[in-house]
């Protein structure tokens, strides 16, 4: 595997915030678990979650001098097989994990696997490549034309203006069609 290039520090501590969180997050012993299934060591089991993989990913990438075990870990965390019985959390999760990604340019599929995307450089930008409500209507094989005129509401997840904006759509389109 080609090395991947080094996440920036706050990459890490959102990701580690993300899948440490408290209510969220993973449990304590299931950090544990991960990060031996992962051949990262744990520095410190005794602090809190969140720092505890912050220090335990930090640590690895500059041993590596890479992201690629860091990378490794997220697939592994997000496996879909390990989240069978809990969707919306793996739905969740995976849509937080992908607003931060998309700074390095990647993206967590549902397949839970890493792939590349164009490098998010804005929080608006990151947000529209992880938008949920982009992602349901493409699902449903939405017109065209619906994604077009919604583009600024779906980047916001606003579904109310974007389901206003739709039913624009079609009356600019009756307008186009008749000539009126």
């Amino acid at each position: 595997m080609t090395a991947l290039k080094k996440f920036d520090l706050s990459v890490i501590e959102s990701i580690s915030k993300i899948l440490g969180d408290t209510s969220e997050g993973f449990t304590g012993s299931e950090i544990g678990k991960l990060l031996s299934e992962s051949r990262i060591p744990d520095p410190n089991p005794g602090i809190t979650k969140w720092k505890r993989l912050f220090e335990a990913l930090k640590q690895k990438q500059e041993i590596d001098d890479c992201s690629n075990n860091v990378c490794v870990f997220i697939q592994n965390a997000m496996n879909p097989a390990r989240h069978f019985n809990k969707q919306e959390w793996f739905s969740s999760n995976r849509y937080k994990l992908n607003q931060v990604l998309s700074f390095e340019g990647l993206s967590l599929g549902e397949d839970g696997k890493l792939g590349r995307i164009q490098k998010a450089s804005t929080l608006s930008e990151a947000a529209a490549r992880a938008s949920k409500l982009r992602d349901s209507l493409l699902n449903r094989n939405v017109h065209a034309d619906v994604l077009k005129f919604c583009k600024e509401e779906l980047l916001f997840d606003n579904y109310f203006h974007a389901v206003f904006e739709a039913t624009k759509s079609v009356a600019e389109k009756i307008r186009r069609k008749t000539g009126l």
